[in-house]
């Protein structure tokens, strides 16, 4: 199956459970819990606009929309900070309840874990102020360049497959850089020991607005339907379905919608 059919399926079988989910938790079975009372979830507060610190405070479209389903459950949110290839083995040690750091959804990590999905996204290709390297957007201008990514990130896996092209076309390599967080890269590429970044559009627009001055964009946007999502224990239904309850109501009192304008995301993001 391609990554394309993998993602639209799975994208209409999780919208059309969120959708039909009941919104009583009392009607819903409850799962265990890490600790009772609270849900407790992994992030890597690392991904602005999703998740990051702001004046020693954890903050992001993530942490507001957990914090909102959190309440419709009448939970309390417990963030448990790691970094992001931390966060599969935490859940599966059971050390988490879910995960909510803005994990994008592909067969491989479907494998590992389930998802509830939320937001559907694309990514930007993000240079230094004035694109001193010419760069033209995800194409063979990469070729020779060193681009920076989040080590285990999918921005990872499509520099990783933009080498593999490069060489293909008898091009010099790209020199995938990695780093443990979107932040590290933006350095990177300001610094200009990187030439270029691949980053979120989300978090292409979040960047932009506070340092216009020392980034751009360029070329198009790539991958525009992938998934992001919760990540649950595999197999964990009562988790799931207690989620998909919690998000339906979110959704249903608009709260969703008010954070997809807080947060100046693109409308394309929104999948409800």
């Amino acid at each position: 199956m391609s990554k394309k059919t993998f993602l639209h399926r799975f994208a209409t079988l999780s919208l059309a459970a969120v959708c039909l989910s009941t919104p009583l938790i009392s009607q819903a079975a409850t799962p265990a819990l890490v600790s009772t009372s609270n849900l407790t979830y992994g992030v890597a507060a690392t991904f602005m606009p999703f998740e990051f610190t702001r004046d020693g405070k954890l903050t992001g479209f993530d942490i507001d929309l957990i914090n909102a389903v959190a309440a419709k459950l009448s939970l309390t949110p417990q963030p448990m900070q790691m970094e992001f290839k931390g966060l599969i083995p935490a859940l599966q040690g059971k050390r988490l309840d879910i995960i909510n750091s803005a994990m994008y959804i592909n067969p491989a990590r479907a494998e590992q874990v389930d998802f509830v999905p939320y937001l559907k996204i694309g990514s930007r290709v993000v240079v230094a102020k004035g694109n001193p390297e010419n760069i033209t957007g995800r194409d063979l201008s990469l070729c020779g360049k060193n681009i920076a990514v989040t080590l285990g990130g999918i921005e990872e896996s499509q520099a990783r497959a933009d080498n593999q092209k490069c060489l293909q076309a008898n091009k010099p390599a790209v020199n995938v850089m990695t780093f443990p967080a979107a932040t590290d890269s933006a350095v990177a590429v300001a610094q200009r020991r990187a030439d270029a970044e691949f980053l979120s559009t989300p978090g292409a627009v979040a960047l932009l607005n506070e340092k216009g001055d020392t980034f751009e964009a360029t070329g198009d946007e790539f991958e525009a339907d992938t998934h992001i999502g919760f990540a649950l224990r595999k197999g964990d239904s009562q988790m799931k379905s207690l989620i998909e309850s919690g998000l339906s109501q979110v959704v249903a009192d608009g709260t969703y919608q008010k954070l997809i304008a807080k947060w100046q995301f693109p409308a394309s993001v929104a999948m409800f």
